[in-house]
């Protein structure tokens, strides 16, 4: 995985409930798993922005619901600082659901901006979004 242009805050914890940005039919779900963190083994990791995740759907259309996807961080509250100096941070936490572990995205289409941090590192998510901040 290509490394994130920016000094990055984790800021998710497992067990964190957050809204699915895309339209892929879930709407709140739960961080059960950060994968690919590099970290010992059995030490519970936090996420951060562009991260991969594993999921679990708690809330959305009966389909999905109760499912475990992978899933990109889209968005985060928790200010992090990019290398120009500037602090960014969002007003909810979101990720986007993937289909497959290519980082093909299950939506369409991604309600609200996503950072660019998640443009460097998962393409196929970014050519979805309507905003790049």
């Amino acid at each position: 995985m290509k490394a994130v242009s920016a000094k990055v805050t984790r800021a998710l914890n497992l067990g964190s409930k957050v809204i699915a940005a895309d339209n892929s039919g879930a709407r709140i779900v739960k961080i059960v798993g950060v994968k690919r963190s590099g970290s010992k083994k059995g030490r519970q990791v936090p996420a951060k922005i562009a991260d991969w995740v594993k999921v679990s759907v708690k809330e959305g259309r009966p389909d999905v619901k109760g499912k475990v996807f992978d899933a990109v961080v889209v968005r985060v509250k928790k200010p992090y600082r990019r290398l120009t100096g500037e602090r960014i941070c969002f007003t909810d936490n979101a990720v986007v659901l993937l289909k497959d572990e290519k980082g093909n995205p299950k939506g369409t289409q991604i309600k609200g901006p996503i950072a660019r941090e998640v443009q460097e590192r998962w393409k196929e998510v970014a050519k979805i979004a309507s905003i790049v901040v």
